[in-house]
C-alpha cells in the first residue's frame, strides 16, 4: 500500500519584518507553515544569521573563539566589517555592554557614536542591545535611535520593565524593536501587546523569548519558540506572529563542555565549541528561529551550509 503522510493546513502567517536602510533591507518572517515544511506550505525566504560585536573586548570568552577576532577585538568597526566582508554575517548584532552601570558606566551618547560608526562601514542591518540593565538600557537605546534615524535597526532588549521608553524611541525615530521574555508563551505574548498598544506597529517588533545552550535548556527554549509558532499558524494569533530571534551564542559559549581547554579526553576545544553551537543553531532553526545570533564563524559556515540544504 503507498504511503501518504498527512498534510497539515494553517490559518495564520508569520509576519514579515524589514531590518537595515531602505536601500539595502532584509526582510525577516513570511513562512505560512512550520519550520522548512514546504510540503504544507510557503516559507519564502531564509533565516538569517546575525554575528556579535562587543564595543569592548570582552575579558570572559573562551580562546577558541576569540582567535578569528583577535586582531579586532579593540576596534567594534573593523569587528563588525570583518563579521560582514569576510565571515558572511547577514547581519550584526552590536552588543553596547560598556553602559552597564555595573561595569564602565558609559555615557549613552558615546555608546550611540559607537553604533553610528558601525552603521556607517557596514551594508548589512544592524541589531543594537544594550547592556541587558533594565534602567540604562532605556537611555542608552533612545540615544542609538536618535543617531540611527533612517536606519530602520532593531533595539533591543525590550523588557517588562523598559519597554515604555524603548518603544517610544523606536516609534518616533522609526525603528524596530525586539522584545525579551523570560521563556514564556503567555510573557511573550503579552510584551507585544504592551508595545503595540503603546502604538508601535506590529511589523516593527520580533520577538526574544530568551536564549539557551545545548545541554542547558535547550529543549525547554525550543518548545517554547514551537509553541509561539504554532499558536501564530493554527490559532492565527495575531500577537504571536511576530519573527523569532534566538539569542544562543553567548550561551554556546559559557557551558562548561566549551570552556573547558585543558582536557584533552574531551578533544580539541575548537572544534568541540564550533559543534556545540552549530548543534544548537539546528535546534533553534527546525523551532521557528528567523534570526540566529552567533559568534563563532566555522560555526556560522556550517550552519549557512545546513540552511542551503534545507532550503533545496
Amino acid at each position: 500500500m503507498a504511503f501518504q503522510a498527512p498534510v497539515d493546513t494553517y490559518q495564520g502567517k508569520v509576519r514579515e519584518v524589514a531590518v537595515g536602510k531602505e536601500s539595502n533591507q532584509v526582510v525577516v518572517g513570511g513562512e505560512a507553515t512550520l519550520p522548512f515544511h514546504f510540503f504544507e506550505g510557503e516559507m519564502p525566504r531564509r533565516p538569517v544569521i546575525a554575528m556579535e560585536v562587543y564595543d569592548i573586548a570582552p575579558d570572559n570568552w573562551p580562546g577558541a573563539v576569540l582567535k578569528p577576532f583577535k586582531d579586532v577585538l579593540n576596534d567594534p568597526v573593523a569587528w563588525a566589517k570583518k563579521c560582514q566582508d569576510e565571515y558572511g554575517a547577514d547581519m550584526i548584532l552590536l552588543r553596547l555592554v560598556s553602559t552597564d552601570p555595573n561595569g564602565e558606566n558609559k555615557d549613552p551618547a558615546k555608546a550611540a557614536e559607537m553604533a553610528k560608526a558601525i552603521l556607517e562601514v557596514v551594508s548589512v542591518p544592524v541589531c543594537v542591545y544594550g547592556s541587558g540593565n533594565v534602567e540604562s538600557d532605556g537611555e542608552v537605546l533612545k540615544k542609538v535611535a536618535e543617531v540611527a534615524e533612517g536606519q530602520r535597526v532593531i533595539l533591543g532588549p525590550s523588557q517588562e520593565d523598559n519597554y515604555k521608553s524603548i518603544t517610544a524611541a523606536a516609534i518616533g525615530y522609526k525603528h524596530n524593536v525586539s522584545g525579551l521574555s523570560p521563556i514564556d508563551v503567555n510573557m511573550a505574548k503579552q510584551l507585544n501587546i504592551l508595545m503595540t498598544q503603546l502604538g508601535l506597529d506590529a511589523d516593527r517588533l520580533v520577538m526574544d523569548p530568551s536564549g539557551a545552550a545545548l545541554g542547558y535548556g535547550l529543549e525547554y527554549v525550543y518548545s517554547i519558540i514551537e509553541r509561539l509558532r504554532l499558536a501564530a499558524l493554527q490559532q492565527n494569533d495575531e500577537m504571536t506572529q511576530m519573527p523569532t530571534l534566538c539569542d544562543f551564542g553567548r550561551e554556546v559559549w559559557k557551558t562548561k563542555e566549551v570552556k573547558t581547554e585543558d582536557d584533552s579526553n574531551w578533544g580539541d576545544p575548537e572544534k568541540r565549541g564550533i559543534l556545540w553551537e552549530f548543534m544548537t543553531a539546528v535546534s533553534m532553526l527546525i523551532a521557528g528561529g528567523d534570526i540566529l545570533v552567533m559568534r563563532h564563524p566555522e560555526a556560522v559556515k556550517l550552519t549557512k551550509r545546513f540552511i542551503d540544504e534545507l532550503m533545496g
